[in-house]
């Protein structure tokens, strides 16, 4: 069976995945969830490379939000990585970046409820689920926005070089209810790196509103890998 590796988004961490893991686990599976720093692309890479080091392939890597930009480059040139999944993810092509890719559409709240501190970035927790979501339930959503981890500006602002997506299988659960990154904008990079596609009546983290769906979908591209 491949092994899992689970990578985060902006403003959270690994413990977004908590449900989605609980769910995996009564699979079968026994993913295992990276930590990122938030604070440069590059040591948010290093960080998911170091967690691929210490795990058996073969391995489905997995991107949620911003964590779609850091799998593409992690994956490079490591042997594990098998197939790609991402998850109302952003998928940089070569020269491009997440904060350009965001600025393609209309249709994200970030701009609007961004709080920028000491050079650092929050949601404002008030408005945490109309970013994030308003189908995750309200204890969950509390709770993601107090614990919300401030991001470094211009994080999201490094070019990428030449994603794995290029040479791997892909797999993309597009959250058609997104308010953070717009689900025109997830069809249109699906299709580019030719991924399998499924779709989820979701906001932007179907990790916290939708776990067993997202559990399913990982199960899926599992079980396409072997």
């Amino acid at each position: 069976m491949a092994t899992i590796v689970l990578v985060h988004g902006l403003w959270s961490d690994g413990t977004s995945w908590a449900k989605v893991i609980t769910e995996l686990r009564a699979m079968g599976h026994n993913p295992v969830a990276a930590q990122l720093s938030l604070e440069s692309f590059g040591d948010d890479v290093a960080s998911v490379r170091r967690t691929l080091a210490t795990v058996s392939g073969p391995v489905l890597l997995v991107g949620w939000s911003y964590g779609g930009a850091v799998v593409g480059e992690a994956a490079r040139g490591t042997d594990s990585v098998k197939a790609l999944a991402y998850i109302a993810a952003f998928a940089p092509a070569e020269g491009e970046s997440v904060s350009e890719l965001s600025r393609k559409y209309p249709g994200s709240l970030i701009p609007k409820y961004v709080v920028v501190a000491d050079g650092h970035t929050y949601i404002a927790r008030e408005h945490f689920a109309d970013v994030m979501g308003t189908d995750i339930p309200a204890e969950a959503v509390a709770i993601a926005a107090a614990t919300q981890r401030m991001v470094r500006i211009s994080l999201d602002g490094t070019k990428v070089g030449p994603p794995a997506w290029q040479d791997l299988p892909v797999h993309y659960l597009v959250a058609t209810e997104d308010h953070a990154v717009p689900p025109v904008l997830q069809r249109e990079m699906a299709a580019r790196m030719g991924a399998t596609v499924s779709e989820i009546a979701s906001g932007h983290a179907p990790v916290l509103s939708h776990p067993r769906e997202v559990a399913e979908f990982l199960d899926r591209a599992c079980a396409a890998m072997l």
